[in-house]
């Protein structure tokens, strides 16, 4: 087991490790997050299973895979614990040169938007009115208390789904569950299959949970519940001022219709 595991401190290998297109070195002390998950992290890295994870990720970068995203803890970077007022779970990075960022659904500015983040901003616009931004970046949810979740948190380039069951899904599954556990109030959003049988980690009778299909192309309009049309952004602000939280601005980076 490294020391680095269990140390939060500068690693030797930081430096080498933040290189901005690609993860460059299996070194947790490496990857940036926010304080206020250590206990989280520092309790998987030392399990068994996060000994293995590191090792696969080691095997695999040794090997001359390409994986992404250069920093997989950036949704725990942005928005600490106790800002979390909504949590929105995806599957896994974007397998796609340049493209994930460590944020569910969203891709660092400049790269094309995809179609289930360009889903996801016309519900929005249903919702809230405007023109979505050319950006599909989503650091201004992040930093608004939104975690932008990945269960599997990185991704080999050109191969979806590739580290699935590597370990990641102990550690986020964890994170799910700290995040159910915490006192504030929050609403959960699980659009399709995969993110609803995380349902089970979230105590229901104190968050709000929405759940559709998944905003794929594929999936977006189809029963039993479309992802378009759903009003998820819009109850989810509603449930929150009810519970006497602050509403996300959803449509931050939007450009406003002028009547």
């Amino acid at each position: 087991m490294t020391q680095s595991a269990f140390d939060w401190g500068e690693s030797p290998s930081a430096a080498a490790c933040a290189e901005q297109s690609r993860l460059t070195c299996a070194d947790p002390a490496a990857w940036s997050a926010d304080d206020s998950w250590r206990p989280i992290l520092q309790q998987y890295w030392r399990s068994s299973q996060g000994q293995a994870l590191l090792g696969a990720l080691a095997d695999r970068l040794g090997a001359g895979a390409t994986i992404y995203p250069p920093e997989p803890f950036r949704a725990l970077e942005l928005t600490p614990l106790a800002n979390v007022r909504a949590v929105i779970l995806g599957q896994d990075p974007y397998h796609g040169a340049g493209q994930a960022e460590g944020l569910a659904f969203s891709v660092r500015d400049g790269v094309r938007i995809p179609p289930s983040l360009r889903n996801i901003y016309n519900e929005v616009a249903r919702e809230f009115g405007g023109t979505p931004p050319p950006s599909g970046s989503l650091r201004a949810w992040a930093a608004q208390g939104v975690l932008l979740l990945n269960t599997c948190l990185t991704v080999e380039e050109g191969a979806p789904a590739s580290h699935a069951r590597m370990g990641w899904e102990a550690l986020t599954d964890a994170i799910i569950a700290a995040c159910s556990a915490d006192d504030q109030p929050k609403v959960f959003f699980l659009w399709g299959a995969h993110a609803q049988a995380k349902a089970a980690l979230v105590d229901g009778s104190r968050h709000l949970v929405l759940q559709a299909n998944h905003p794929s192309p594929l999936s977006a309009r189809r029963p039993p519940v479309p992802f378009i049309g759903c009003g998820h952004f819009a109850q989810a602000n509603g449930w929150l001022t009810q519970k006497k939280q602050e509403p996300i601005n959803w449509s931050v980076n939007f450009q406003k219709t002028v009547a």
